[in-house]
């Protein structure tokens, strides 16, 4: 049988059956994890963490397992716990310091903005990355107001995911988003149809007055029409 527990046991709950020398295995563990962490969540992106930093998502994360587990179980020594966060929180610092001093640490720690959209286009090089998935995208464009990617100028995703718009100033004709395409699906156009408005790649949004064979920008080939 397991001995039972005694309440207010010092020696258990401060230290526990571990030597004192565990306590640099802790700290040692604590910065690995750390490390790790951090590589993951630079490798996830951006719009997994919303709109707090990869820096202090993680000290969100490492935090709230240290103050956690010392609650709850009995055999995790409370000096222990108290090592754990404070290596957290120097490490969050020192990273901190680094990123203040280095502009190339900020890049490789939390990224760059990235291009999405360029005068009612949705860039070549956004369309094959994995930051936002078009209807994301489009999710987020219609949260600022945005009907059609023609009234766009330009749009960047931000190193904290969020989505910076700067409109046009004299809007033209663009790839519709609103009514949503799930609640709505837009009219799609055969190439070489002759219409009287225009139409727009359904993938990038780069307008021409006949559908060709394939768009001369993203080289997506299905057409969507556009009323002026």
């Amino acid at each position: 049988m397991e001995e039972a527990i005694q309440a207010f046991d010092w020696n258990r709950m401060l230290v526990g059956d571990a030597p004192l020398e565990f306590l640099f295995e802790i700290a040692f563990r604590t910065i690995i994890i750390y490390v790790y962490c951090l590589a993951l969540l630079r490798w996830l992106g951006s719009r997994t963490i919303g709109q707090l930093s990869t820096i202090e998502f993680l000290l969100v994360i490492a935090l709230g397992s240290a103050v956690g587990d010392s609650m709850f179980y009995p055999d995790v020594p409370l000096l222990h716990a108290l090592l754990v966060i404070t290596m957290v929180v120097l490490a969050n610092k020192a990273l901190d310091l680094f990123i203040a001093k280095s502009a190339r640490a900020e890049i490789v720690i939390d990224g760059v903005p990235e291009e999405a959209i360029r005068d009612g286009v949705v860039c070549k090089a956004f369309i094959a990355s994995t930051t936002f998935s078009q209807s994301e995208l489009f999710q987020q464009l219609r949260r600022q107001g945005v009907e059609n990617l023609g009234e766009v100028a330009r749009a960047y995703v931000e190193t904290n995911g969020g989505l910076s718009i700067f409109l046009a100033k004299n809007p033209k004709p663009g790839l519709p988003i609103v009514p949503p395409w799930e609640i709505d699906p837009p009219k799609f156009v055969k190439r070489g149809t002759t219409l009287e408005g225009s139409v727009g790649c359904k993938q990038c949004g780069m307008v021409t007055e006949v559908p060709t064979d394939c768009c001369s920008h993203c080289g997506y080939d299905v057409w969507v029409e556009i009323n002026k």
